[in-house]
């Protein structure tokens, strides 16, 4: 269920209310609009009528079920868009937020060059790998909290904000010490433990869809760290799979307009991951932009040929300078900027 407070109710009234919800027994999560407050009520749904009467309380306009199993993700909830503030970026505002770095930290040297492109290519956020969840258990790790420390050298040098993947939950903290955004990548859309970790260390989350999930099943994962009182999610289609092997992924469109109907977080594009090769991650990352997408997180390595992972699908420096040329245009076309 949900309260909605009258317009200029004040703080005492909303105190009161989010403890006689916690009083019945229920979880309240404050959600502070431009005009009103909204107080969400979550837990055991088969004694929701209780909550009805709290429409006879002072200061409030009424008392709302909420229908979507997704409560604290859905459109109900808050009617307007999030936005997520990382410092001061803002994402899923009118502008378009570009994060944009290689798939694995290798070096000192690779990320301040990588980091200096992108940057001045217009990218917001450097993306890199410390921790590395790979299919194979011989396959490249990523460096650790080496790779971490490289990450935060690179932030001091060009002011760019980090994302990096958790993959344990034992490493929750450790990655909150270096990055500004904690990644969760489609191997652990459903790792449950990882996910309220996230959640209570509070910081940003970018939450990648599983490579099998449905759309139902994603905004599910994303309640999880709602839940922990983290409202700092956003979203990122990165391909599902389907019996077409031409590509390593494909790249589900459909769900931007989808996710942006039934969830108020902002919604990012992989057509890195969602593709598999660069010469089809530009034409991807405009088709993203023009249905919707807030952001785009994009592979770009200096050297691909060297790379210790997927270099196949990261772009050189000059052809991501290229791509944030040619996407200017296209964010303008559907009213937004980069």
């Amino acid at each position: 269920m949900i309260i909605v407070m009258k317009t200029g109710a004040p703080e005492s009234q909303i105190r009161e209310v989010i403890q006689r919800v916690e009083a019945l027994g229920y979880q309240a999560h404050v959600i502070q609009g431009t005009q009103r407050t909204v107080i969400g009520a979550i837990g055991d749904e088969r004694s929701k009528d209780r909550l009805q009467s709290l429409e006879l309380m002072a200061g409030v306009e009424t008392v709302l079920p909420i229908l979507q199993p997704f409560k604290l993700a859905s459109r109900e909830v808050k009617g307007g868009k999030s936005v997520v503030k990382v410092g001061d970026l803002e994402i899923g505002g009118q502008a378009v937020v570009v994060m944009a770095g290689p798939c694995s930290v290798e070096s000192e040297a690779q990320m301040l060059q990588t980091a200096q492109a992108v940057k001045a290519a217009g990218a917001k956020v450097l993306r890199g790998g410390a921790f590395k969840p790979r299919t194979s258990p011989y396959a490249f790790q990523g460096m650790a909290e080496e790779g971490l420390k490289l990450l935060d050298v690179a932030r001091s040098a060009t002011g760019l904000k980090i994302v990096t993947e958790v993959v344990n939950p034992a490493d929750a903290e450790l990655v909150a010490e270096y990055a500004d955004i904690l990644q969760i990548g489609a191997r652990n859309v459903q790792n449950f433990a990882l996910l309220k970790r996230v959640g209570e260390v509070g910081k940003p989350v970018l939450l990648k869809r599983g490579i099998a999930t449905t759309i139902k099943e994603y905004l599910m994962a994303a309640e999880y760290i709602l839940a922990e009182g983290n409202y700092n999610v956003i979203l990122c289609e990165r391909g599902i799979r389907t019996f077409e092997t031409s590509t390593r992924f494909t790249l589900d469109l459909n769900a931007i307009p989808v996710l942006s109907k039934l969830t108020h977080l902002p919604v990012f594009v992989d057509p890195s991951h969602g593709t598999g090769h660069w010469e089809y991650v530009s034409p991807m990352a405009k088709a993203a932009i023009a249905c919707g997408a807030d952001g785009l997180i994009i592979e770009v390595h200096p050297n691909p040929e060297e790379a210790q992972s997927d270099g196949l699908q990261s772009l050189k420096l000059e052809k991501f300078q290229q791509l944030m040329d040619e996407l200017r245009p296209v964010a303008e076309a559907v009213g937004r900027r980069l």
